[in-house]
């Protein structure tokens, strides 16, 4: 194991050679400077340090004004503060920047190794915690897995490894990431054949879990009151995980009431499942009832253009007498503001229904912008990302001010996503479409391992845009490919969020029941 190494600032180095033999005697290396100009260079030259002691009062630019630069390019190292002066502005200046500790002069070693002890030892036992727990729960996720689960059952395996995944992250345990990550690609195989063998049956017989065409009336409706008004925020693209992410920002100003879930109709895209909540209907039903209002995947146009208008059709099929509701739907900056100045005229109805959709544009957007892609490289950054979207965003402004008053949030969404790997070979004519994770199309070639083949549309919920058109999903991670140009796409298309297909990322879907605290 490589030895814990130790960066110590001060200008009276000197004097504290008995406290650097110590530490060395005890197995740790000690890199020693005297001022804070060369310690911040030694922290950009030297990416192995564990941790920094600074001394409070040093010559050129003081500890804390060296603090602040530290942590301005490496948050996450920790930093002991030693200091002569216990004044108390000094301390709060200090702990405001996120130290991790502070000691005071003259410095005892037992001190030192216990405030060690505390910063280093104490990730290495979470770490370790971790890893146990979850390896005494490995074994019962793996025979789960391969049990013949229920729906009900799938969606409790599917939180338990998100649940283990966060833990992990946060314990930094790569070993036990790999072995989860195995784990979860088991899984969504087991998944995607539980999926191919039932989805059909659910849609026929209705003898399935609440579905895209269901939520409403099924977890939304019955659960409004005349008393307090019921906020309903569909955040596009949202997945579980991305939930847990936001959901200690949400839970400050309010309490989760109920930690729901709803299966999404196939494909997980917009057009099909969006549509298909606000309808209350399937696609095809859409299209048989509203011809006009519904759009193939090739026709022209915006595909999810009313929205607004199925939601009134399907308030007035369920609701016997008239509801006061609003629609808002946000895709710019501007709609945003609008929301947030405007957010107390909107809770004057029973229900409002916001429709943000910034996780599906930071999506797309981070498979055409290089930067994002290292920004959101893996599904802790991703997370990462969409938590400080979330808290800066005018969102959370307008949410914090509607909580002043006594609301029933519900946060929801359309369908998730998954980080494709695997591509998948397809062969089809012009009309095909173009989506990585299903096509529409005739006469499909494609590799059968990697797809769920509908050949009848109808049977699924789904429009037939052509006699002889079929669907194909992608299961697991597989993305679609054309043999034109097919290097070039898998490069480009590899490692992106994609949604479409079958996988527990993208079907299974949270239903967050919240009121005001």
């Amino acid at each position: 194991m490589d030895k814990i190494k130790i960066l110590w600032a001060d200008d009276e180095i000197d004097l504290l050679k008995p406290q650097l033999l110590f530490l060395e005697k005890k197995g740790y290396e000690v890199i020693t400077v005297t001022n804070g100009y060369d310690a911040l260079e030694e922290v950009e030259n030297v990416n192995d340090i564990d941790v920094v002691f600074l001394d409070e009062s040093m010559p050129g630019i003081t500890g804390l004004e060296t603090l602040v630069k530290i942590k301005a390019t490496n948050p996450l190292l920790p930093v002991v503060m030693i200091t002569k002066n216990e004044a108390e502005h000094i301390m709060e200046e200090a702990l405001g920047s996120q130290i991790s500790d502070y000691l005071i002069k003259p410095v005892n070693p037992n001190q030192i190794l216990l405030t060690l002890k505390k910063i280093i030892d104490n990730k290495r036992l979470v770490r370790e915690k971790t890893s146990s727990d979850y390896q005494q729960d490995f074994r019962q996720i793996f025979m789960q897995i391969n049990s013949g689960l229920s729906f009900e059952e799938w969606v409790d395996v599917y939180r338990k490894i998100i649940n283990w995944e966060i833990k992990i992250d946060e314990s930094q345990s790569v070993e036990m990431r790999d072995i989860l990550s195995s784990q979860k690609q088991e899984a969504n195989n087991a998944f995607s054949k539980f999926i191919a063998k039932n989805y059909i049956d659910w849609v026929q017989k209705g003898n399935g879990p609440v579905m895209s065409n269901t939520l409403l009336r099924s977890k939304v409706f019955p659960k409004m009151s005349d008393d307090i008004p019921t906020v309903v925020l569909l955040l596009d693209n949202l997945r579980y995980d991305q939930w847990k992410a936001i959901e200690p920002t949400i839970t400050e100003l309010f309490r989760v009431e109920k930690e729901d879930y709803f299966y999404s109709i196939l494909p997980t895209s917009t057009q099909y499942s969006r549509n298909s909540i606000f309808a209350g209907l399937l696609p095809v039903e859409i299209e048989k009832r509203h011809p006009d209002w519904w759009k193939n995947d090739n026709d022209e146009g915006g595909k999810n253009l009313h929205e607004h208008d199925l939601l009134a059709e399907q308030i007035k099929r369920t609701f016997r007498k008239e509801l006061r509701y609003d629609y808002v739907k946000v895709t710019t900056v501007a709609q945003a503001r609008q929301l947030q100045d405007n957010i107390f005229n909107y809770l004057q109805s029973n229900l409002m229904v916001i429709v943000y959709n910034f996780i599906d544009m930071l999506s797309h957007a981070r498979t055409e912008m290089e930067v994002l892609k290292e920004l959101a490289g893996d599904e802790k950054a991703y997370r990462s990302l969409t938590r400080s979207w979330f808290v800066n965003s005018p969102l959370w402004a307008a949410l914090q001010k509607a909580a002043e008053r006594d609301i029933q949030l519900v946060v929801l969404t359309d369908h998730g996503t998954i980080r494709v790997n695997t591509p998948s070979r397809v062969v089809g004519d012009r009309e095909t479409t173009t989506n990585l994770r299903y096509k529409v199309g005739r006469n499909l070639q494609y590799e059968r391992r990697d797809v769920l083949e509908v050949r009848e549309p109808e049977k699924a919920g789904l429009p037939r845009p052509n006699v002889s058109s079929a669907f194909i999903f992608a299961k697991e991670d597989a993305f679609f490919l054309y043999p034109n140009n097919y290097n070039h796409y898998h490069n480009y298309y590899k490692n992106t969020f994609q949604h479409g297909g079958i996988s527990l990322e993208e079907i299974i879907c949270p239903v967050i029941h919240l009121r005001t605290k």
